[in-house]
């Protein structure tokens, strides 16, 4: 069942990556095509056949998935700057890119950086799952590094979710009221992984259904803010949206 949701979530998030190729040829939009073609990144490296592959060829160190996690960080860094920018949330634009939210990302990607050093990494294993059972310190600290890479979209996504959220109660547009619905469940799903620690081993299905939602909500939530963004310009070209900017 999680394989096949992973790899369900990987064809998402490449055919809408594809889709937004000519756009970006076109410097059309860019940003979103770099977003979704790191979320494609991201989802392919969480996957275990693909994950192996590529990590063997770094050298077998589980170094894929230090990559994994600096891709994840870029990625909802990048998405928060767009999603807050595209809907006037200042407030939630100064606390990712302002001085507290430059701290969080550099101290949580230094964390990660240094649980994953202490780590014994030998052995490629999508979720060290190899890693973690080599030893009870091995197991900790891969404890500690998943923390660590689950704070910074946390809190990016926490901050994002009151504007979300106001959006969807106020009198935008449909599409966009639809986006911003999908964007608040993904930023909801991200903000749930900080209680993972809480879920019993055997119940571990939970965490890949939050993370894949998280992610498909906020592929389809970007995805609609490009259509509403068309479809508003072509029914009136004077006409300034928010989900124009």
């Amino acid at each position: 069942m999680i394989e096949t949701l992973q790899w369900c979530t990987l064809g998402i998030c490449g055919l809408v990556a594809a889709a937004r190729v000519p756009s970006a040829l076109r410097g059309n939009n860019r940003t979103l095509f770099y977003i979704f073609a790191l979320i494609t990144l991201a989802i392919l490296l969480s996957i275990e056949a693909p994950y192996v592959a590529i990590d063997r060829a770094l050298g077998g160190l589980n170094v894929a998935n230090l990559i994994l996690r600096l891709v994840i960080f870029a990625t909802i860094y990048f998405v928060g700057i767009r999603i807050a920018k595209g809907f006037g949330a200042t407030g939630a634009y100064r606390l990712i890119t302002g001085r507290m939210g430059m701290v969080a990302l550099g101290l949580t990607s230094l964390i990660v950086l240094v649980f994953f050093l202490m780590m014994d990494t030998a052995g490629s294993s999508a979720g060290l799952v190899s890693v973690s059972v080599k030893d009870s310190r091995n197991g900790l600290l891969v404890e500690y590094y998943g923390a660590a890479g689950r704070a910074y979209p946390a809190y990016v996504s926490l901050v994002l979710l009151p504007a979300m959220a106001s959006a969807v109660r106020g009198t935008l547009p449909g599409l966009v009221r639809v986006s911003a619905f999908l964007l608040a469940v993904g930023s909801a799903a991200v903000g749930l992984t900080l209680l993972f620690p809480l879920i019993p081993p055997e119940s571990g299905f939970v965490e890949a259904v939050i993370n894949y939602t998280a992610v498909l909500c906020f592929v389809m939530g970007l995805a609609v803010i490009g259509v509403a963004g068309v479809v508003y310009r072509r029914r009136d070209p004077r006409q300034k949206t928010s989900t124009a900017k």
